[in-house]
């Protein structure tokens, strides 16, 4: 697929982007490379590859999944006996939109 210089100045013209002929130009150059190098990428016979999440086979290390926090529940209940209104656990707080 190659570009036109008219449809870089259209595409350029939709992504309201003043561009004038020698940029338009060096923009046709570049784009057309850019096909030319996804239709070479293409082209490449790709059915006998497993896809993959990344280039390595590698494993993430994980730590022990062990309780290391105190019971929050009684922070809250502490927490709660301070604050100026609470109800079922909630803070209650002024109504700040009419």
């Amino acid at each position: 697929m190659a570009l036109t210089r008219e449809q870089v100045h259209r595409i350029a013209h939709l992504a309201r982007i003043e561009i004038s002929d020698a940029e338009a130009d060096r923009t046709l150059e570049q784009l057309n490379d850019i096909f030319a190098l996804i239709a070479e990428m293409q082209a490449v016979d790709t059915s006998g590859v497993e896809p993959m999440a990344h280039a390595q086979d590698v494993a993430q290390r994980l730590r022990a999944d062990q309780i290391t926090e105190v019971d929050q529940l009684t922070r809250r209940t502490a927490f709660q006996l301070i604050a100026p209104q609470t109800e079922d656990g909630l803070y209650l707080v002024p109504k700040v939109i009419e």
